[in-house]
């Protein structure tokens, strides 16, 4: 079982919020797999930090509001 990162994420609200956008339309959007968002969402995956300002800037907000990074 693939272990949960340490960074959480509020993509899939930010996408409902955005006109209910598709995995796949973010994807495209970020050059990324569809399957990619999904793991993101899922929280078993960490993007790339070039991916994660790419998501950030889809969705026209700070970095910060779609990404949290929990050190304990």
């Amino acid at each position: 079982m693939a272990r949960k990162t340490r960074v959480t994420n509020s993509v899939r609200t930010h996408r409902f919020n955005a006109g209910q956008m598709t995995q796949a339309e973010l994807a495209a959007r970020c050059d990324v797999t569809r399957q990619t968002i999904i793991a993101i969402e899922q929280g078993r995956f960490t993007p790339s930090l070039e991916t994660a300002f790419k998501i950030a800037r889809a969705f026209n907000v700070p970095l910060d509001q779609v990404f949290e990074y929990h050190d304990d």
